[in-house]
């Protein structure tokens, strides 16, 4: 234990080092975490302005409170390693890391929470400075803010272990980009980002409610804006933790098999 704790503990410094050092590229990535809610909030303003005032029962005020919500959730939540990965594997550092008495999902964990540390607070300014010029209506309520938080955490868990798990397909081949792009269009839709799930055609709609996307990012945002009713958190909380669960068995299959099928690659 005391073991793990120092290995956290020396990976939080490392990732805090180094993200001081390339302080450019740290702007550039916070750059993109908010255009991306912005540009979307933006549209979904002017469709609802143009459609009366509101779009499928959201107000302008209404998105606008959903997407900065969104985009705190986002950055809780995210991780690269699906990135990250696969250039461990084609320039051979995954042999290295292989070779450590560790798993190394746990240097990806400190190095993910680390991150989030540092950059959080950033998050917090873009998303006051986007609450002055869009005026959102938040709707919290204390029971849905309590809940939020191990919602969220579980959302965290299971996009991390879900997306680490696709990242093991670089153990069989070594370009898994088209893989990604696929994950990433998909999670998009079924996560909520594009539009919330309501506005969405019904069959949409019920994929969500069956694959793990929405639970990582748009049911603790709906939860904390007050869209849902106690059963109906409690329902996503379970469906939270049953996807968790399938997500560690899934990992750990894959990751034995990876291992098993592993052959070193160099630059």
């Amino acid at each position: 234990m005391n073991g793990m704790v120092e290995l956290y503990r020396q990976q939080f410094r490392t990732t805090i080092a180094v993200q001081l050092q390339y302080r450019a590229a740290l702007v550039i990535w916070l750059i993109g975490q908010v255009l991306g809610p912005l540009v979307t909030l933006s549209v979904w303003t002017a469709v609802s302005a143009s459609g009366g005032g509101q779009a499928g029962g959201y107000t302008p005020a209404d998105f606008a409170a959903y997407y900065i919500v969104l985009m705190i959730v986002n950055q809780l939540t995210f991780t690269w390693i699906m990135f990250e990965l696969e250039y461990r594997v084609r320039h051979g550092s995954m042999s290295m890391a292989l070779l450590r008495p560790v798993h190394p999902i746990h240097s990806d964990i400190a190095d993910n929470v680390a991150f989030k540390l540092l950059t959080f607070p950033l998050i917090l300014v873009a998303a006051a400075v986007i609450a002055l010029g869009f005026h959102p209506a938040f709707h919290f309520s204390a029971w849905s803010t309590v809940a939020f938080l191990p919602a969220v955490f579980l959302a965290f868990l299971v996009r991390f272990l879900m997306e680490w798990t696709l990242a093991l397909a670089a153990f069989w081949t070594t370009r898994v980009s088209a893989v990604n792009q696929i994950y990433f269009v998909v999670s998009l839709f079924l996560s909520g980002q594009i539009a919330p799930l309501s506005l969405l055609p019904r069959g949409v709609q019920a994929a969500g409610m069956i694959l793990p996307f929405r639970w990582t990012v748009g049911f603790p945002v709906e939860l904390l804006l007050g869209k849902l009713s106690f059963p109906q958190a409690l329902e996503g909380m379970a469906a939270q933790v049953a996807w968790l669960g399938l997500c560690l068995l899934l990992l750990r299959l894959v990751w034995r098999a990876g291992v098993r099928t592993y052959g070193a690659v160099g630059a």
